[in-house]
């Protein structure tokens, strides 16, 4: 869910109608997905497809300031115009189905203008269902990365002196040094871990010990999320999504298959 439709009543801050609206979609908008519906351009807005917020603040004088005060947020009173200050508006029975997460923005202090005493906003927006492929706004997602396990195979034990020398190439956490009938020796632990900067190979000693590599059919998988969908859930949703499409590629190829034949 993200603002698609901004309907500006008033607006004498500095900053023009199309930023300001630009500024408002970004903002990511904590209310679940999956119980709205897409709206077409086609359909009137309801309770099931839009999600009302409405922005109307002025900026004045703070009279309880000194007069030789210079910081705009004690010398004015709503100098900045935070997400915190969009108001939800329940349509049909949305307050009641929201009652236990009442929609609102993910963050409060994310800043959309700044005004200065006469300036003020009136604004209306309206918030309907996307996919990211549409527009970014409708990502839930903020960054997303995959990286394959990284695999430190010893060809033999490294013992002594050289065992605490080869867990100090590594990341804190990948190799610990252990005592075995009274000999130290390093093991590798959790090769998660590693940041692969293959450090150890910088030293003679080690490189026909060691062999670092990656295993190729395991994947480790980093997704930010913007807060509007739990990360966990987007990697479920996502993975649905590839399943999808597997579908579909499967079909047409049996298709394809066929009509040769």
């Amino acid at each position: 869910m993200a603002i698609e439709m901004v309907y500006i009543m008033n607006n004498t801050s500095i900053i023009q109608d199309e930023v300001l609206a630009h500024r408002l979609g970004l903002i990511p908008v904590q209310a679940n997905p999956t119980l709205f519906d897409y709206k077409n351009s086609e359909e009137s807005p309801t309770d099931l497809n839009t999600i009302v917020f409405k922005l109307k603040i002025k900026c004045e004088n703070n009279l309880d300031a000194s007069p030789d005060e210079q910081d705009p947020q004690k010398k004015y009173k709503n100098s900045n115009v935070y997400s915190g200050d969009l108001i939800w508006e329940p349509k049909g029975d949305q307050i009641e189905r929201f009652k236990d997460d009442p929609i609102k923005p993910v963050l409060d202090d994310i800043l959309i203008a700044k005004l200065r005493p006469g300036q003020e906003l009136d604004i209306e927006m309206h918030c309907t269902k996307g996919i990211g492929r549409e527009h970014a706004k409708w990502s839930p997602v903020a960054t997303a990365s995959y990286r394959l396990l990284p695999e430190i195979i010893l060809k033999k034990e490294i013992t002594g002196d050289l065992a605490d020398k080869f867990a100090a190439c590594f990341a804190e956490g990948v190799v610990e040094v252990v005592t075995e009938d009274g000999v130290k020796k390093a093991k590798v632990v959790n090769p998660r871990k590693d940041t692969v900067s293959r450090e150890v190979l910088r030293h003679s000693e080690f490189q026909d010990i060691v062999k670092l590599t990656r295993v190729r059919d395991h994947f480790i998988f980093n997704i930010e999320s913007t807060g509007a969908i739990l990360p966990q859930e987007l990697f479920l949703q996502a993975i649905q999504v590839l399943i999808e499409k597997a579908k579909y590629v499967k079909v047409a190829l049996a298709n394809v298959t066929a009509s040769d034949t």
